[in-house]
């Protein structure tokens, strides 16, 4: 069945004029990762495991917990929260705001629409203190979300990313690592409260300062930051014809720069690779044998599909295995991802496309071991 797979990934592309468009430059971008969330494979990536501050990219880790919360019941977005006096002095017109009012009752979907659409420092600090109880239960809840969907080299000390000596760090790794987190587990939510063009709380309208949307085809946010130290950032994502893309720059000189070298990123990754799809989502991709079942194997689903970025007008082929830790033994779970098909393009980094059990696999009985250990020695 690979071998089929990789026959179709070999087609040629059918033969058409691209636009002539570059991914920006090291002196505009330093720090750039651009990763085709469809297929899981990554298009570009420079200093992409290298640390910086993330400023007010943190506050997407401050959304996705809210998101979280939301999904497990903790918090809704009609609540009220009262603005307690010691967070409205500590935040209070302190760098972006939303200009929350002393003892001011606001809900949650403000908070959070605060947070997204214009970066509000007061939002998020009033957000973690009322959500959590305090900001550290807050900011220690975000590093324990930060670990479980697997950033390993992100630390955050404010809900914010106001200036805390260093304690905040990111990777462009990561931050797309959170990026697909929040759109895969809460598309709802990411439609409803990223990417508006403004916001307006207190009889008073801002604009969203994201640079691509409005002015990218299919983006739809994420989020900006600025420090002295760091430079701009930018953690962005677009969608065009259900291909989803997610970007990071950072470590940009000026805003300008940094503006424009997001949109270029972009549209370099939708004009010079072309999307194939070799499986829809929740297809059988193959069989792996399984040790000491009930059965002695197991059909291998692909729940996202297998997708393909291939590079535009190039004769590329792609190569397929399937890998997985061990002998797969019983008791297997359906819907347990056990498997990954990994894809290798020449001049890309692996693609690992997660497969899960497509049905329960219980371990064999007494009879069953003797007729799996007979098997075994049979040629």
């Amino acid at each position: 069945m690979l071998a089929a797979v990789a026959a179709v990934a070999a087609q040629p592309a059918v033969a058409r004029t691209t636009p002539d468009v570059a991914p920006p430059s090291p002196e505009d971008a330093p720090i750039a990762y651009l990763l085709d969330l469809t297929s899981g494979q990554v298009l570009l990536a420079r200093e992409a495991d290298r640390r910086f501050m993330p400023a007010s990219i943190t506050k997407v880790m401050t959304t996705f917990l809210a998101f979280e919360w939301m999904e497990e019941g903790k918090l809704l977005p009609q609540q009220t929260f009262t603005v307690r006096p010691e967070t409205w002095s500590d935040w209070n017109n302190r760098g972006s705001t939303m200009f929350l009012s002393n003892r001011a009752r606001v809900t949650v979907d403000d908070l959070v629409h605060g947070v997204t659409t214009v970066s509000a420092n007061d939002g998020a600090a009033v957000l973690a203190d009322s959500a959590a109880g305090s900001i550290e239960e807050w900011v220690e809840a975000m590093n324990a979300k930060a670990r479980e969907i697997g950033m390993k080299d992100s630390h955050f000390g404010t809900p914010n990313g106001w200036m805390d000596e260093g304690a905040t760090f990111v990777t462009a790794v990561d931050l797309a690592t959170l990026a697909s987190a929040m759109l895969r587990r809460h598309p709802s939510k990411y439609n409803h409260f990223v990417g508006k063009t403004e916001f307006t709380y207190n009889g008073i309208t801002q604009p969203n300062h994201d640079p691509i949307s409005g002015s990218v085809r299919g983006a739809d946010g994420i989020k900006t930051g600025f420090t002295n130290q760091a430079g701009y950032g930018f953690l962005g994502s677009a969608e065009r014809n259900g291909r989803r893309l997610v970007m990071v720059v950072a470590a940009s000189p000026r805003g300008r720069t940094r503006d424009r070298a997001s949109r270029d990123l972009l549209e370099w990754g939708f004009s010079q690779f072309e999307q194939r799809r070799l499986f829809v989502p929740g297809s059988k991709v193959t069989d792996a044998e399984v040790q000491g079942g009930n059965s002695t194997q197991v059909g291998l689903i692909a729940p996202r599909g297998v997708y393909l970025s291939m590079p535009r007008d190039q004769q590329t082929d792609a190569t397929f295995r399937i890998e997985y830790s061990g002998p797969l033994r019983a008791p297997i779970m359906k819907g347990e991802e056990i498997a990954h098909l990994v894809v290798t393009i020449e001049g890309m980094p692996e693609a690992r496309v997660p497969l899960e059990a497509e049905t329960d696999v219980d371990e064999a009985g007494v009879f069953g071991r003797i007729v799996n250990g007979i098997r075994g020695w049979l040629p």
